[in-house]
């Protein structure tokens, strides 16, 4: 479950939405931590900790009852540019990607990328789609996509490959919140038509 990733650093093969990140983050001499879909790095100063201190800080974090993921309801305006592109590579109706798209119920497996950009599962396999050949220097906050068997929605305006199928007003990161990302590892989301 745990082994040494480096003189400052232990790798958790625990799955993010399975474990308390906020848990880990307290345990003293922690300074990062490194969530993908099935561990977590956990990155700590050597001059305050060590090894078995954190490994044994992480162990109870790990035992301790998780709570809940929030379920959220977020709306889409089916409209990205490549919406289309989508439907043509699986021989279907626009219309019918939206339909998909919306009837999944999805869950948060990380934060990665840029600051509140959520990796969620749950996409179904007919519209599981490769990226973009070329990255769009240009995304803006709110665009919707999909890349290989995820969704996820840009948080803020930032370069990015995914083939975008729409937006969303909502506000995904807000530094001055708590926690700052409204989408937390755990999380299940569903997307609605607006």
């Amino acid at each position: 479950m745990f082994r040494y990733a480096s003189d400052q650093a232990l790798y958790f093969d625990r799955p993010p939405r399975e474990t308390d990140l906020a848990a880990l983050a307290r345990i003293d001499g922690v300074v990062n931590l490194h969530p993908a879909y099935e561990s977590t790095l956990i990155v700590f100063d050597p001059l305050r900790t060590t090894h078995e201190a954190v490994e044994r800080a992480a162990r109870l974090a790990a035992t301790a009852e998780q709570r809940p993921g929030r379920h959220h309801t977020i709306p889409v305006f089916y409209d990205g540019p490549d919406l289309l592109a989508v439907a043509e590579h699986h021989s279907m109706a626009g219309e019918r990607v939206i339909e998909l798209h919306a009837s999944a119920e999805y869950s948060v497996a990380f934060l990665g990328f840029v600051p509140g950009f959520a990796y969620l599962t749950g996409l179904p396999a007919a519209l599981h789609t490769p990226r973009r050949a070329e990255p769009r220097q240009v995304v803006p906050a709110g665009a919707l996509g999909i890349a290989g068997a995820q969704t996820g929605i840009y948080p803020r305006t930032t370069p990015g490959g995914w083939q975008l199928i729409g937006r969303t007003p909502v506000e995904l990161f807000d530094p001055a919140g708590d926690p700052m990302s409204l989408l937390q590892p755990g999380d299940r989301v569903t997307f609605f038509p607006a």
